[in-house]
């Protein structure tokens, strides 16, 4: 796992920069966030202001309600998290003022079960039985512990909401529709149904003008809306094999599909009866009395035809473009954000600003958030069956690391997530914002987003109390297979004179370093040092490649620590040369030694031209083990 070393680099890294490592903040810090889309000003609080603008102009009485609304048909991947991170923070900003605030977390766990995932463990082509069933009346996966399938993938992200410090109310769609709650607003619908579906016409049409002129100009919208990254800042870049699962996902989210209960022979009707016989939603209305409120429909899949009461009847469904507005003003909702698919001509967030009067509401402050996407997602998905979700990311990332993510960038910004190399980087630059924030330099943008990553209005959340560079956990980690009481010993040894006091100390950034690489580093990229000399290369050496390897063993004794092995391994081509070994020299010939030096060095510990930072392989190895393998 090569890593770059401090100022005097070492040269034999450089063809290796994408896995490049470094103590210290890479000086490309102001371009990276400059790429990453901060800026000097906080989207939080301009969403925040914005909030509460809106309930004072509307008379809002009682606690603002920001809502998050999650179907859990499947995976609940990093995309996903942005609609719930994104009312988490802006109702968290409000809390922090003083002002009575809830962040409602709405289960859409009352949606059809539209597709048997791929891939998916535990799951095979019998489960198309269940397609139309509510996702609470599915079975979960084999071997899983849960109830039903909604429930297995509710659980994750409950665990991941927990550690990242995000309370909400949660509401279940199924109880709520199975109790009645919804009944008033049922009837409400069936009773306007003529006007729903004049609104909805209208936008039909839109819809029908817009798919034609993507069609003509062959801009398509793809994953999470693609189509329209122009309008969003610079947009994630796709693999083929990336943009299938990102697709995947979607579609098993649900929120592609909009439902909108298109007219039918019978009319337009904006409620969807489950079957009372097979379960699922495979059912056309075909009459419905509005004094009696007596609704009739049949069954395409079992046959069964049936007239229930809705006054009585609670085993279905508003569709999903009257649904969403409908519960806006159940619940006054006043924030809600939604993803581009919600928000393109004809589709529910657009579709709801018209239909949320009819309901005796408006439709509440909703930015656009933008593609969340992964890098390195194709060679994640083959090895845990799907996009990766919160879990996964908190398995390598400090929860206020993965805060930061979502926290620093608006939501119509796009960004991938990290979980190859460029995990590393990531460390570097939120250590680097971290000591920022200690001396009083950090931009007063930066931070916000490092208080919001660190903290909620209720406290602080949980980090490591002595964090070291993460690269330089992950690099003695790697060499030491993660052996944790050699790596405490290492990393001890790092600083002679601060040295670690507790394995605590290191918690929870060395757990994270450590699966990182045991489970997301490529075999290829490991680090083996060698159990016996490599005996044919030294004996082909020659008698300046003797003397280098002759200096550096010789003088490790005097020079052991992380500080004193980096200034022996610069020290000992300018040795050869003549040159003060305190000398900073620039020098294309002192250069060109320095990474031939490195190169023969690696190559008889671990066999490979790169390797972790030269000094801290150094002190992973141990000195005697290095003189036994150095030793010309």
């Amino acid at each position: 796992m090569p890593e770059q070393n401090p100022p005097e680099q070492d040269p034999s890294d450089q063809q290796n920069e994408s896995m490049q490592t470094s103590d210290t903040p890479p000086p490309t810090q102001a371009a990276t966030d400059a790429e990453a889309g901060v800026t000097a000003s906080d989207w939080v609080t301009r969403l925040a202001d914005e909030v509460l603008a809106e309930a004072q102009q509307r008379g809002v009485a009682g606690p603002i309600v920001c809502a998050s609304g999650i179907s859990p048909s499947g995976p609940i991947h990093l995309g996903n998290f942005r609609e719930l991170i994104t009312p988490h923070l802006v109702a968290d900003e409000i809390a922090r003022r003083g002002i009575a605030v809830e962040h409602l977390l709405s289960w859409d766990d009352f949606d059809r079960f539209r597709r048997v995932p791929k891939n998916l463990p535990g799951v095979d082509e019998s489960w198309e039985q269940y397609i139309g069933m509510p996702l609470t009346s599915v079975p979960p996966p084999a071997g899983s512990a849960h109830a039903s399938w909604a429930d297995h993938f509710k659980a994750p992200l409950l665990e991941a909401m927990e550690a990242t410090g995000i309370e909400v109310r949660q509401v279940s769609q199924t109880e709520q529709y199975r109790a009645g709650v919804y009944r008033d607003q049922v009837l409400l619908a069936m009773r306007e149904r003529f006007a729903i579906d004049t609104v909805l016409d209208q936008y039909r049409t839109l819809e029908a003008v817009e798919a034609a002129r993507q069609k003509a100009t062959g801009k398509g919208k793809g994953p999470q809306g693609q189509g329209a990254q122009g309008k969003q800042g610079k947009a994630a870049k796709l693999t083929d094999e990336q943009a299938a699962a990102a697709t995947e996902a979607e579609r098993g989210s649900g929120a592609a599909s909009e439902d909108d209960g298109s007219e039918g022979k019978a009319g337009y009707y904006p409620f969807k009866p489950f079957c009372s016989e097979c379960g699922t939603d495979f059912t056309t209305v075909t009459a419905y009395d509005d004094d009696t409120h007596a609704l009739t429909y049949d069954c395409t899949r079992c046959g069964h035809h049936e007239t229930v009461d809705l006054d009585t009847f609670t085993n279905g469904k508003l569709v999903w473009k009257v649904d969403w507005p409908m519960r806006w003003a159940h619940e006054h909702v006043l924030f809600e954000p939604s993803g581009v698919d919600h928000q393109s001509p004809g589709s529910s967030f657009v579709v709801g600003k018209d239909l949320a009067p009819i309901f005796g509401w408006e439709r509440p402050v909703g930015p656009m958030y933008a593609f969340v996407g992964i890098a390195g997602m194709a060679k994640m998905s083959s090895s845990k069956g799907g996009v990766p979700i919160p879990a996964d990311a908190l398995e390598v990332m400090e929860a206020p690391v993965l805060r930061w993510l979502y926290a620093r960038r608006r939501p119509n910004q796009s960004f991938d997530v990290a979980f190859g190399p460029e995990l590393q980087r990531l460390y570097d630059e939120w250590d680097a914002l971290a000591r920022k924030v200690e001396t009083g330099t950090a931009q007063p943008a930066d931070l916000a987003a490092h208080q919001r990553a660190t903290s909620t209005a209720r406290g602080p959340l949980a980090t490591t109390p002595r964090p070291m560079p993460f690269r330089t956990i992950a690099s003695v980690m790697d060499v030491t297979q993660g052996d944790e009481a050699q790596t405490v010993r290492i990393l001890s040894q790092l600083d002679p004179e601060h040295p670690v006091g507790s394995v605590d100390e290191l918690r929870p950034r060395l757990d994270r370093a450590q699966r990182w690489v045991l489970g997301y580093v490529p075999e290829e990229d490991r680090t083996v040092v060698r159990t016996e000399p490599d005996a044919a290369l030294l004996a082909s050496l020659d008698a300046q490649q003797r003397e280098a390897l002759g200096l550096l063993v010789d003088g490790l004794g005097d020079h052991w620590s992380l500080d004193g092995l980096t200034h022996l391994v610069y020290a000992v081509p300018k040795i050869q040369r003549g040159i003060d070994p305190d000398a900073k020299v620039k020098d294309p010939e002192l250069s060109a030694e320095q990474r031939s030096f490195f190169v023969l060095v690696y190559r008889l510990l671990v066999s490979r031209d790169t390797g972790p930072r030269l000094p801290t392989l150094l002190l992973a190895v141990g000195a005697d083990r290095v003189r036994s393998l150095l030793r010309p």
